[in-house]
């Protein structure tokens, strides 16, 4: 079932993404993020026990997620009114690429080798989750 979940996300996104703007798909991706992280956090956390096909699962639709991460098309000039995007990600740009570029090769270091037991999902999500927060710290509005 959990798989199913995963899968549906992952289709939802793809079609989403065909047919919406910039801002609606840098959303939906990252959304998309949020719930596979959502289902390994738990996991590292020793809140859920440990289970390779959700795991698995999860980090497929990160790395998927994060091979169509395309800065030029999810982030053109213009497209931060009313959103979360800060001007400094146009402002930076060459810096925002390239924590988009660690992001990308990270993950896909971790689908490469994907995490064997609870340790091995805690520390994936460290080197994952510091992308996604240095990220966040310099280019996303804080919500209030």
């Amino acid at each position: 079932m959990k798989k199913f979940l995963l899968a549906a996300a992952a289709l939802t996104f793809a079609v989403t993404a065909s047919i919406a703007g910039p801002v609606e798909d840098r959303e939906a991706m990252m959304k998309g993020f949020g719930g596979a992280l959502g289902q390994l956090g738990p996991i590292a956390k020793g809140e859920k026990p440990y289970d390779a096909a959700v795991v698995n699962a999860a980090i497929e639709q990160l790395s998927a997620n994060a091979m169509k991460f395309d800065v030029a098309a999810m982030f053109p000039a213009g497209s931060g009114e009313g959103t979360e995007a800060l001007p400094a990600i146009w402002e930076n740009m060459a810096d925002f690429e390239a924590k988009v570029a660690k992001f990308k090769a990270d993950v896909a270091g971790v689908a490469a080798n994907p995490p064997a037991d609870q340790a091995a999902v805690g520390a994936a999500l460290g080197v994952i989750g510091g992308n996604c927060g240095a990220c966040h710290q310099t280019y996303r509005a804080k919500k209030s």
